[in-house]
C-alpha cells in the first residue's frame, strides 16, 4: 500500500513538475485544427486553410518602436466571411514575438495563461511563435461574420500596443 501511495505521489509530482515549466504544446502534425482546439468544425474566427484555396496574401510585421511600444504592421486587418488567407508573417524587432487571432475573451484567457507560464509553447494553428528575423506564415479559412482580435501574448507585449483589430464581414 504504501508502495502505490508513494508512486501515485511521484506522478503528481512529476506532472505538476511538466505543468509549471509552462510547456504547453499541440502539435500540427498529430492534430487537425478541430482535434487542438476541441470545438465541432472549427473555432469560432473560422478553421485552418487550404493554400491552394488563398484568395490572397496579407503581410504581417512585428516589431518595436523607438518609443518602446511594440506593433503588428498592420493592426487592422479586413476579411469576407469565407475567404482563405495566407497570413504571412516577419519578425522584424530584437524581440521574440507570437501572433494568436481568436475572440476576445479567448485572447484574455491565453494572455492569463502566458502571463503565469510565459515559456509555454504552442502549435495552435491560430497562432505563430517567431523570434528575432524569423518568418513563418498562417493559411485560415474565416468561416463566421464577426469582430475578433489579434495579439502578441508574451508577458508585456499586449500592454507595449502588440494587438490588432480582424473583421470579418
Amino acid at each position: 500500500m504504501k508502495k502505490l501511495i508513494a508512486a501515485g505521489f511521484a506522478a503528481v509530482l512529476l506532472a505538476g513538475a511538466a505543468y509549471a515549466t509552462g510547456t504547453h504544446k499541440h502539435s500540427h502534425e498529430e492534430k487537425t485544427a478541430t482535434e487542438s482546439h476541441g470545438h465541432g468544425d472549427a473555432m469560432a474566427i473560422g478553421r485552418a486553410g487550404d493554400m491552394a484555396k488563398a484568395s490572397r496574401t496579407i503581410a504581417i510585421a512585428m516589431l518595436e518602436k523607438d518609443d518602446g511600444s511594440m506593433v503588428f504592421e498592420p493592426a487592422v486587418i479586413q476579411v469576407t466571411k469565407g475567404e482563405t488567407l495566407r497570413l504571412s508573417f516577419s519578425n522584424k524587432g530584437d524581440n521574440a514575438h507570437e501572433f494568436v487571432m481568436d475572440e476576445h475573451m479567448a485572447i484574455m484567457d491565453h494572455k492569463k495563461a502566458m502571463e503565469r507560464f510565459p515559456e509555454m509553447e504552442h502549435a495552435d494553428p491560430n497562432a505563430i511563435h517567431l523570434e528575432p528575423g524569423q518568418s513563418g506564415e498562417i493559411i485560415w479559412t474565416f468561416t463566421n461574420p464577426g469582430s475578433f482580435e489579434f495579439a502578441c501574448l508574451i508577458p508585456g507585449h499586449f500592454e507595449a500596443g502588440m494587438k490588432g483589430a480582424l473583421t470579418v464581414d
